[in-house]
C-alpha cells in the first residue's frame, strides 16, 4: 500500500487520510510530492493521480484520489482498526462533521492555510473566518458533549483525523477559542489532537 502526499508543513487535506492509515497499523510506503512548484508539482503528482491533485492511495490495482474517499476506504478494509465508531448515530454524526468540514468553512481554509513551518503569531481575522470558528466550535462542542468525549466520538475516528488540520490553523494564528463561544472544552479538544503521538510524527517530519 502507497500514500501519495503533498508537503507536509501545507498540505491539510493530505494530514487527514495519513492519520487515518497510521491508525490502521498496516504496513505502507510514502511518496511526498513538493507543492508549490508550479509545473515541476503537476508533473510530480500526474504519474499518480488521475485528479491532478494530492493525496492519492494505492492499494495494488487500486487508486482512489479523495482524502474522504481514502478514509472511508480504509475503514471497510480494516474494520478493526475502529476508524467510525460501532454505535449507528454517532457514526452518522461523525460522518456529517467529516463532510461538513470536506466542503465547508471555506474562509478558514483560505485566510488561514495550514503552516507547519512557522511560529504561532496572532492574527486578525475576519469576520468569515470568525463566523467559520465560531460553528466549529459549537459542532466540536456539540459532539463532545453527545459522546463524552475525550475526542469527537468517544474514542478516535476519522472525524479527528478531518480536524486535525483545523487544530492547527487555531494555534499557527494564535485564535482565541474562548472569544468564538468556548468554555474550555475546544481547547481542551484541540490540544489533544495536536498531542496524538502519530500527528507529532508528522509535524516533526514537516519542520526537519
Amino acid at each position: 500500500m502507497e500514500i501519495v502526499i503533498g508537503t507536509r508543513a501545507w498540505s491539510s487535506w493530505s494530514l487527514r487520510p495519513w492519520l487515518a492509515l497510521k491508525r490502521t497499523g498496516a504496513d505502507f510506503r510514502e511518496t511526498v510530492v513538493e507543492l508549490r512548484q508550479g509545473e515541476a508539482t503537476a508533473q510530480a503528482i500526474s504519474p499518480h493521480s488521475p485528479s491532478g491533485q494530492v493525496p492519492v492511495l494505492k492499494d495494488g490495482d487500486l487508486v482512489i484520489w479523495d482524502s474522504l474517499a481514502i478514509c472511508e476506504y480504509l475503514h471497510e478494509r480494516f474494520p478493526e482498526a475502529g476508524l467510525w465508531p460501532a454505535d449507528p448515530v454517532l457514526r452518522a454524526l461523525g460522518r456529517s462533521a467529516a463532510a461538513e468540514m470536506h466542503g465547508g468553512f471555506m474562509a478558514l481554509r483560505r485566510e488561514c492555510a495550514m503552516a507547519l513551518d512557522v511560529e504561532p503569531s496572532p492574527t486578525e481575522l475576519s469576520e468569515e473566518v470568525s463566523r467559520d470558528v465560531r460553528k466549529i466550535v459549537a459542532r466540536w462542542n456539540q459532539l463532545l458533549d453527545r459522546s463524552g468525549g475525550p475526542f469527537l466520538l468517544g474514542d478516535w475516528s476519522i472525524a479527528d483525523a478531518f480536524f486535525a488540520p483545523v487544530a492547527t490553523r487555531f494555534r499557527t494564528y494564535a485564535i482565541d477559542l474562548a472569544a468564538h463561544g468556548d468554555t474550555g472544552p475546544a481547547a481542551a479538544y484541540a490540544a489533544r489532537l495536536l498531542a496524538m503521538p502519530d500527528f507529532l510524527e508528522w509535524e516533526r517530519a514537516a519542520r526537519a
